[in-house]
């Protein structure tokens, strides 16, 4: 299918072009070379998302999204296998992780577009557009990977690129203050998912979003085993079978979503993050990379629902944060602090949609919270 073999260059244009800019680009020194290659890369990673998500130019459009629409999967090469551990580059689009890659692509490309003009004039106008090519790399790689190893890449890489972005103007302590506090604030929560990741494969001996035959190797997903060992008959009972480890599991990984998604108490990074160019601002502070905690809390819907105690956490966190950063956000004086604390406060509405199950609530709250 067309689609497979173009899924993986929604997430390796943006790559190419920050390798592009950083090779070419800083010796040209170009505004228009280095502006043209960033913006038509993800111009390119935008087409392609809504091409294979909607089916357009196909015989079966708007597959993806049709109530029996089955995932869209590209396996690239196996990654990693020792022992019963299997870590495959491979990657995967359904309705989640397409709704996400379609605004994703398509708000950062208003952004990139948007911040050719911005950063007019700037000495390093090659340098920001290669760390803005590279977060959209490592964005696009945590919401189309198809197991937690390589979505965990790409949630290390869009901290990295976002310590970078922060910490633009390098000769201001302000930015360099905002940045270390950022990369620190999210290396907290990365532990947590980390240990989480473990304790998953542990528990199952997989891995993977999604059932699939590699090589004739039939690998079964973490969702599915779940779906074998608990039943819908009474999930309390069932889930207390093995609760500590659900539990811990959705805990762990929420810990994580604390630190990305800036909720109670890792969310003082957030608005220090302003210190960063505006595009930066727009573009991963508000609508892309924060909703990343979001994405992978819905996305191990089954894991939390069967683990009541997390879910109760989440809603309460949420709930908490919601109230907290937009009673702060009521005696800010400075426009970009407001949208920080109001960001803040709208993710906390979308993780207290999540801790009381309303996971399709908490996505569409995302997409319009991208947008506006």
């Amino acid at each position: 299918m067309i689609e497979n073999d173009l899924l993986s260059l929604i997430i390796f244009a943006p790559l190419a072009g920050a390798v592009i800019n950083w090779l070419v680009g800083r010796k040209l020194k170009n505004e228009m070379f280095s502006g043209l290659v960033a913006c038509s890369t993800i111009a390119i990673s935008t087409i392609v998302a809504f091409i294979i998500a909607f089916g357009i130019g196909t015989s079966n459009p708007g597959a993806l999204f049709a109530p029996e629409g089955k995932p869209i999967l590209d396996h690239l090469w196996t990654w990693i296998q020792v022992g019963n551990f299997r870590a495959d580059f491979g990657l995967g689009m359904d309705r989640l992780s397409g709704i996400y890659a379609c605004f994703v692509t398509f708000v950062g490309l208003l952004i990139h577009i948007f911040a050719t003009g911005y950063m007019h004039g700037d000495k390093g106008f090659y340098r920001f557009f290669a760390y803005m090519n590279l977060f959209m790399f490592s964005m696009l790689t945590l919401i189309l990977a198809d197991n937690f190893l390589l979505m965990f890449v790409g949630w290390e890489g869009v901290g990295l690129c976002s310590y970078l972005l922060i910490g633009y103007y390098i000769q201001l302590d302000e930015a360099r203050r905002a940045a270390k506090k950022a990369f620190v604030m999210n290396r907290i929560g990365d532990w947590g998912v980390l240990i989480g990741v473990f304790l998953i494969f542990t528990l199952t001996g997989s891995i993977s979003f999604y059932d699939k035959a590699i090589d004739g190797v039939q690998v079964q997903s973490v969702f599915t085993w779940i779906a074998q060992h608990v039943t819908s008959a009474d999930p309390f009972a069932a889930s207390a079978i093995f609760a500590g480890g659900l539990t811990s599991v959705a805990i762990l990984l929420f810990i994580g979503a604390t630190g990305k998604s800036a909720q109670i108490p890792l969310f003082t990074w957030l608005p220090d993050a302003m210190a960063g160019p505006t595009p930066v601002s727009a573009l991963i502070h508000a609508a892309t990379m924060v909703t990343a905690g979001v994405y992978m809390v819905v996305r191990c819907n089954s894991i939390f629902q069967n683990a009541p105690t997390a879910m109760f956490i989440v809603a309460i966190i949420g709930c908490a944060t919601a109230i907290f950063a937009a009673t702060i956000g009521l005696a800010q004086n400075d426009i970009k602090k407001v949208l920080a604390y109001s960001t803040v406060s709208q993710l906390g509405y979308m993780f207290l949609a999540c801790g009381v199950g309303a996971f399709i609530a908490a996505i569409f709250h995302v997409m319009t919270h991208a947008f506006f």
